[in-house]
């Protein structure tokens, strides 16, 4: 199931890189992958509102050459459920390095995750982190229009878990000594709280990036995995 999830992420990145279904007219204004984050991703206003809202964002306007000479806004009329944009967000990023990072998070702790619960329960913890850490995200940006997109509360919520499941387990992580790069194998909890520590930290930076979200993700992932345990037998050995 942590396969899948990584290949439909890809699939659907690939998507929205190349697959352009605005209004004729309009395409050569902003990006395919501009229109599908801004046409499909969750905004908090809509989920607050319950219904759609027209997004409209400045768009760089250009010359034959390429050159910018101003600037217009675009108007873009959101028509999916808000709703159902809590979840078409999960599984949308908004460049390479956004996919790649959170797939190779998700690719090396989704893994003991899913052997531990089983595919099918791996799968609706995986969607249920998502879904709340979007809503925590939404509790401190009641009436953004800003789309909020990435499977980043997901995989933290994926990364709480592990913290509770497997703390001493051997993380291999790139570590910069000056001007030296080597892995140093730190143990998972070691690595995973100083992560925590690092979301925690920049919560209300000037960035782009949903803080908020990673935070309740991670804490909910956690909550629940204590939850599920609870009532499945000890794990016997810890897999690394």
């Amino acid at each position: 199931m942590t396969l899948a999830i990584i290949v439909i992420n890809i699939l659907v990145f690939l998507f929205q890189s190349f697959y352009f279904p605005a209004p004729t007219g309009q395409q050569g204004i902003i990006s395919p992958l501009t229109y599908h984050i801004y046409s499909r991703g969750m905004i908090p206003r809509e989920i607050t509102s319950g219904k759609p809202v027209f997004i409209r964002f400045p768009v760089a306007v250009k010359d034959a050459f390429g050159n910018r000479v101003g600037v217009r806004e675009y108007v873009l009329k959101r028509e999916v459920n808000p709703f159902l944009s809590i979840f078409n967000s999960l599984f949308m990023h908004g460049s390479l390095l956004h996919l790649l990072g959170n797939m190779l998070f998700l690719w090396i702790f989704g893994n003991n995750i899913e052997d531990r619960l089983g595919p099918l329960i791996f799968l609706l913890f995986y969607l249920v982190c998502g879904a709340g850490a979007a809503l925590i995200h939404l509790l401190f940006n009641w009436n953004s229009q800003i789309p909020v997109i990435g499977a980043s509360g997901a995989v933290s919520g994926v990364m709480g878990a592990y913290l509770i499941l497997f703390p001493r387990a051997q993380v291999k992580t790139l570590v910069f000594i000056f001007f030296f790069i080597t892995f140093v194998d730190i143990p998972a909890g070691v690595f995973l709280v100083v992560w925590f520590i690092f979301q925690l930290i920049n919560i209300g930076s000037a960035s782009h990036i949903a803080w908020f979200a990673h935070v309740g993700g991670f804490l909910l992932g956690a909550f629940l995995i204590r939850q599920i345990i609870k009532k499945t037998p000890p794990i016997t050995e810890i897999i690394e």
